[in-house]
């Protein structure tokens, strides 16, 4: 129906223009929106406003020539003009019966475009360091990437989900030493760790792993892993360096284990980090169609490749004997280097590389979920993506969503989080806590770039205020209804309710009516703008709405007849656009709470 009436108001201002009542080099692009109340229709659209300075008219003017020139339309019962311009459209109930019963036929696949079928677009979301358990972090931006492609799949689009694997660098090599490290302790070797070494007991517990392998076998001379090792930190004295004594430290753990053994450390750290990462997010209910090495990354040649063509195109120049990228003829703030003077590439170089390799592979657009400390990362990927040629149909090549972490509270104490003190609370910690549904949904709450509390009480209450709770209770309540009609023997005819649905006129009944309406509009903006937050407040507005209509109502009733049928017409779609919502966001429909 939205885009009938978008239709009816394109062609209405074409007339105009052919009628020299607007100029025809007028250029414009009508949004249509639903409307908050019934009294203003079904639908609104600002165009007249958004004209009415380039016409040189009067916004309500012009928005009443727009209605004049409307043909008449068997859809539209009134066409309304408000406040300042607006346009407003009441459709006919009929439009109503329309929506109800493609919910019905559609079922999970209403909203589904198969013109977008087309479009492969490629998400890559959580990628975080292979060098501990997720932590409370990592699950919001989990559940916000996973919802993005469940949004962009129900509408449509095909998704390949990725998952960026860091499994090279220094990062890693310091992980691979911690375990080492403590492997030596296990063994009684007596020495201070490193102040930034990675702790907790899941290093432990990788110890105990590479002990069923290899024993004893590693063993080396303490004294020679921190031969001529730079003084940790000291914090009483302020001083040392830090990160030259654990850089000197992994230099030694290489030297003394060779190049096998050291494989061998790093091969079993990396596999089981990487193990529990897998198991926790399936658990979560978040799957990838693809773990991406970035080792792959750094043995295909594909930087070099890539330099060679920005060079080739002329945005790399030399300086200080370092490669750089003109990163600013593309709207970056300032340049950035590519190949350092030493001949090693840059983690930016690397980063260009990997979506060189996304591109090659056929997409259509590409889509990170990052961190909010990454805010940085948006232009000058942009930037090289743009000087490459890179574009598509759908837009940027490249979007990239910022994700704020969510802290987490125990009562009015915030608990901090660090992977290497091992003093930090896990996804699986939280989910066992919680449960997924709720992780889920309250990660989604609110929009991503915003700051989210997560309130662990609320999340495990069983009431009104947890919408969890409040929205599932919903679900179960209708599920209640048609196990009533099974016990009462009472057949539910689907055909006879449709054919009169458009008899309901309760405010409850409208309420909801307008609330299904606007579904698909809802999931296509949401899909769109990468916020599936909107989906999260729809529900919780729907499951209002429907226990408002619960309490209200009696829906099973002797002889009902026709009007009672049509009342479960009206359920069952409430409770299919429930199962969709929910199963996009990741979340349980549970028929009995």
């Amino acid at each position: 129906m939205k885009d009938h009436i978008i239709q009816l108001l394109q062609a209405a201002v074409v007339h105009l223009q052919s009628q020299d009542v607007l100029p025809k080099t007028l250029d414009f692009q009508i949004q249509l929106t639903h409307t908050k109340s019934p009294e203003h229709g079904d639908y609104s659209s600002n165009i007249a406003m958004v004209l009415a300075k380039a016409c040189g008219k009067n916004p309500r003017e012009l928005a009443q020539k727009i209605v004049n020139a409307i043909a008449p339309d068997d859809q539209v019962k009134k066409i309304d003009i408000a406040g300042p311009g607006f346009i407003n459209f009441f459709v006919n109930a009929a439009t109503v019966v329309d929506v109800i019963s493609n919910i019905l036929q559609e079922k999970e696949r209403f909203g589904f475009d198969p013109s977008r079928q087309s479009y492969k677009i490629n998400i890559e979301f959580v990628s975080c360091n292979p060098t501990g358990p997720l932590h409370v972090g990592h699950g919001r931006n989990a559940a916000t990437g996973a919802s993005i492609a469940n949004l962009l799949l129900a509408i449509g689009f095909k998704v390949h989900r990725e998952y960026y694997v860091n499994d090279a660098g220094r990062q890693m090599a310091i992980l691979a030493t911690s375990v080492w490290l403590r492997y030596l302790q296990s063994y009684g070797a007596s020495f201070t760790f490193p102040s930034n070494g990675y702790k907790g007991d899941y290093i432990l517990e990788i110890v105990d792993a590479l002990k069923q392998q290899v024993d004893d076998s590693l063993i080396k001379p303490i004294d020679e892993v921190f031969l001529n090792v730079p003084a940790d930190f000291d914090e009483t004295q302020n001083s040392g360096d830090k990160e030259a004594h654990i850089d000197a430290i992994v230099s030694n753990t290489q030297k003394l284990l060779g190049q096998d053994n050291y494989d061998l450390v790093f091969e079993l750290t990396l596999d089981s980090i990487l193990t529990d990462i897998r198991e926790d997010l399936g658990e979560f209910g978040v799957e990838f169609d693809e773990w991406f090495s970035e080792r792959e990354l750094l043995t295909s040649g594909t930087q070099q490749r890539v330099l060679n063509k920005l060079d080739q195109l002329g945005h790399i120049y030399e300086q200080d004997g370092a490669r750089w990228f003109r990163a600013t003829d593309f709207g970056d703030d300032k340049d950035r280097v590519l190949q350092r003077k030493n001949g090693q590439f840059t983690y930016f170089a690397n980063d260009v590389s990997y979506h060189v390799f996304k591109y090659e592979r056929g997409i259509d657009k590409m889509i990170d979920v990052f961190g909010s400390d990454h805010h940085g990362y948006v232009p000058r990927m942009q930037a090289a993506l743009k000087a490459l040629g890179y574009s598509s149909e759908l837009g940027d090549i490249l979007d990239v969503v910022l994700v704020q972490f969510a802290i987490l509270y125990h009562g009015e104490e915030r608990v901090q989080m660090s992977t290497r003190s091992g003093s930090f609370v896990t996804l699986r910690e939280l989910r066992q806590e919680v449960g997924n549904d709720a992780a889920r949904f309250f990660y989604v709450m609110r929009k991503a770039d915003q700051h989210l509390d997560f309130d662990l009480d609320l999340a495990k209450s069983q009431s009104a205020d947890n919408p969890v709770f409040y929205i599932q209770y919903a679900h179960a309540r209708i599920c209640s209804v048609y196990r009533q009609l099974q016990e009462q023997n009472i057949v539910y005819d689907e055909a006879a309710g449709l054919a009169v649905i458009s008899q309901l006129s309760s405010s409850y009944e409208q309420a909801l009516f307008r609330s299904l309406a606007s579904y698909k509009d809802l999931i296509e903006r949401a899909a769109l703008a990468y916020e599936p937050h909107r989906l999260a407040q729809y529900l919780r507005d729907l499951a209002h709405q429907f226990h408002s209509y619960y309490n209200a109502q009696r829906f099973i009733v002797e002889n009902g007849g026709e009007m009672m049928q049509a009342r479960l017409v009206l359920l069952s779609a409430v409770k299919q656009i429930m199962v969709n919502c929910l199963h996009i966001l990741g979340v349980s429909a549970p028929e009995r709470m």
